[in-house]
């Protein structure tokens, strides 16, 4: 094993609903499987302190479901990751002065909090998260694990679709994307979280609901292209099944750092200066042959 490999549990499980006594019981459990499987870094799929669940439809009962960052549930994974030794990647649906936020919270193998990012592309098209108030940032932390610190960004779940949310994670140094996630996670979804690293020269670790409640299918992907002989290498380190699982998969960093030093991918070759478009609202994306004739 090498000095510089990251140990990274991804949580498949399914979600106990708005039940925070038994997802917490069983986030627990899950951790505790983690920790004794090796695990540096435990990630929880999205919005596990309701299991990303919305019962008969009715908002004002899911959003009675937020809690403040303080609160005794979200300390108890703090706590936990000073006792196991391990950081942990939780999930929530976030009390704030101005609405409920969907975030990650990464705590450190000591329990500090080192990371809380609240999920920017909220699908506003759809009940809840109509309700849900956006994140403003894509913060990047450092991560002290036993493989030495880490580069640390997060997106969550529909953030993945945008290669801006990416981009700018990696712009702001992160070598490695959690990911907490609540759908299908088929062939085209895990495409897109293909491509995210190898644009970016980013690991991206995605947590997702076990069957039934979405279709696992769990990854970690770097974003090493091509191996030694230069011949095309299956960037995927790992994907799971559809069942309940905890997934303690290893990411070589060192490997990860020697291709980000040696690449053209990334920053290297950007043009930003001609990049202004995508700082402009609207345009053609969604747009006919029509809008542009006028």
């Amino acid at each position: 094993m090498s000095a510089t490999e990251l140990r990274i549990a991804l949580l498949q499980l399914v979600g106990c609903g708005y039940d925070r006594d038994a997802s917490l019981a069983r986030g627990e459990a899950a951790c505790r499987a983690a920790a004794a499987a090796g695990a540096d870094l435990a990630l929880f799929p999205e919005l596990w302190s309701t299991g990303y669940a919305f019962i008969d439809g009715a908002v004002g009962r899911w959003r009675a479901q937020a809690i403040p960052r303080d609160d005794p549930w979200v300390l108890a994974f703090s706590s936990l990751a000073g006792e196991l030794g391990m950081a942990i990647a939780v999930t929530y649906l976030e009390r704030s002065p101005t609405g409920p936020r969907n975030v990650v919270t990464l705590f450190d193998a000591a329990g500090r909090e080192v990371l809380t990012y609240a999920k920017v592309h909220t699908c506003s098209f759809d009940l809840p998260e109509e309700a849900l108030e956006r994140g403003t940032g894509f913060p990047v932390a450092r991560l002290e694990t036993r493989a030495g610190p880490v580069m640390v960004g997060a997106m969550i779940c529909f953030d993945r679709e945008f290669p801006e949310a990416a981009r700018v994670l990696a712009l702001g140094g992160a070598e490695l994307l959690l990911v907490p996630n609540a759908c299908e996670l088929e062939a085209n979804r895990l495409g897109q979280v293909r491509a995210r690293a190898f644009e970016d020269m980013v690991a991206v670790a995605v947590a997702n609901y076990a069957a039934p409640q979405e279709n696992g299918h769990s990854t970690l992907v770097d974003p090493i292209a091509f191996d030694a002989e230069g011949r095309s290498r299956d960037t995927r380190v790992f994907e799971a099944g559809e069942a309940e699982d905890v997934c303690v998969v290893r990411l070589d960093l060192e490997a990860l750092r020697e291709w980000r030093r040696r690449e053209v991918w990334g920053d290297q070759c950007r043009r930003p200066e001609t990049y202004g478009a995508l700082l402009e609202e609207g345009g053609g994306l969604t747009a006919g042959p029509e809008a542009h004739d006028a």
